[in-house]
């Protein structure tokens, strides 16, 4: 039997969309929700498909960062003072939903857990989300 849970995780992180024309070309910042769905069986001695402070954990990677493309010419003089995640491509909403889900399988996977995202939303407004299934896989 496989079951499916269910993590809500909040963070604050500031990003900007270097190749967008619009307000979001400027460096921003936003309370971002990442909702991720997780299929797997349960385990039989700890009764829990994974720990929801493994997905809140790779989540919070994300938290009071600074999200910005690799090829960003703010990277180099940000990175002097504080650390840059940088992401192949614009860091939109999507682009982080794909990526989160898999740094979530990936700790799954390391903690030798048969355990899949197989939906993740990542809010970056109280009226704007991306969501990335995989249910398929």
């Amino acid at each position: 039997m496989r079951t499916r849970i269910y993590k809500e995780v909040f963070f604050e992180a500031s990003h900007r969309l270097m190749h967008y024309t619009g307000k979001c070309f400027r460096l921003h910042g936003h309370q971002w929700r990442a909702e991720v769905w997780i299929d797997g069986p349960v385990d039989g001695r700890t009764g829990i498909v994974i720990d929801y402070n493994c997905i809140k954990d790779v989540i919070q990677q994300f938290d009071h960062q600074v999200i910005l493309n690799e090829a960003d010419p703010m990277v180099p003089c940000l990175e002097r003072f504080h650390p840059v995640i940088t992401t192949p491509g614009d860091p939109t909403s999507e682009l982080l939903a794909d990526r989160m889900a898999k740094m979530i399988d990936a700790e799954a996977a390391r903690r030798g857990l048969d355990a899949r995202v197989t939906r993740i939303r990542v809010w970056e407004s109280a009226s704007c989300y991306a969501e990335c299934t995989y249910e398929d896989q």
